[in-house]
């Protein structure tokens, strides 16, 4: 009959001064960190200005009295960022493909792809956004939107597909050949094997960065506030009309923030995690 396993008395005088070592890390952290802001406080609150800051961005009264609407306005944001999202993903993705094709008859997609993609990659998104959000009502045609939501989406969908088609293209490049040639030879065509061996490698390598587009789009859609959009922004500069105070532009940022924060933490743990399986470690 086997006993059970008990630490030796080096290995736990081992695991006692790690615990300690943590604890105390803990401890300085923590000691270091209020000592930071209550020095920034301190000298912020003692400013010779802080009483006009204070009354235009940090009045409570006109930050709870802009919450409703503000709350409001950021449902608009959530719904444009979680479809552009799942739109620049297959547009990027399909960017990506058509950028990996080889052979001469590709050529004009592949040059297209390219020329899109460099297009607005370096087209700063608000200048996208009023192309877009006035450019195509102006044209008059029938079955163009006007909502400006949906021509908000469009518009970010269109420059933040062009960094995903990078993103993924790096995912699906990193990919051995010896993937392909061994799906092939199995019998599998070569749609086949790109969309059952390449692509699902290819994005299970590019997991961090393609979050970090997703972030950076739950940003940027409160950009949409300069087509008119009844957003989060635009309720904020409702509520500065009314209260004469740029608080609720503060509150309309903490929620952003807050909506973010969560993601941007699982964004960092993947990356975490995804590095260390790179190096070879064990989870």
């Amino acid at each position: 009959m086997t006993t059970a396993w008990t630490p030796s008395a080096r290995q736990r005088d081992r695991d006692a001064y790690r615990h300690s070592r943590a604890r105390r890390s803990v401890v300085v952290s923590a000691v270091s960190t209020v000592v930071v802001l209550t020095l920034f406080v301190t000298g912020a609150v003692n400013a010779p200005g802080w009483p006009r800051v204070q009354a235009a961005f940090f009045d409570p009264q006109a930050a709870w009295a802009s919450l409703p609407g503000v709350l409001t306005g950021l449902w608009l944001n959530v719904r444009v960022w979680l479809a552009a999202s799942v739109l620049m993903l297959a547009f990027g993705t399909g960017l990506a493909v058509v950028r990996t094709l080889t052979g001469p008859a590709t050529w004009p997609l592949r040059a297209a792809a390219t020329v899109y993609v460099d297009l607005f990659r370096g087209m700063p998104v608000i200048i996208v956004l009023y192309l877009i959000g006035f450019g195509l009502p102006a044209l008059r045609l029938q079955g163009i939107p006007t909502s400006a939501g949906v021509l908000g989406t469009a518009a970010l969908t269109l420059s933040y597909s062009a960094y995903v088609a990078e993103v993924v293209r790096a995912g699906i490049e990193s990919i051995h050949p010896s993937q392909r040639a061994a799906a092939r030879s199995l019998g599998l065509s070569h749609g086949q094997t790109l969309r059952h061996v390449v692509l699902p490698q290819a994005f299970r390598n590019v997991v961090p960065p393609l979050l970090n587009d997703v972030v950076s789009l739950q940003k940027d859609a409160g950009l949409i506030s300069v087509l008119g959009a009844l957003d989060a922004l635009r309720y904020a500069q409702f509520a500065q009309y009314d209260t004469a105070s740029f608080t609720s532009y503060v509150v309309a940022g903490l929620l952003f923030v807050l909506l973010g924060v969560p993601l941007i933490r699982v964004t960092d743990a993947l990356a975490r995690r995804h590095g260390y399986r790179s190096a070879g470690g064990r989870l």
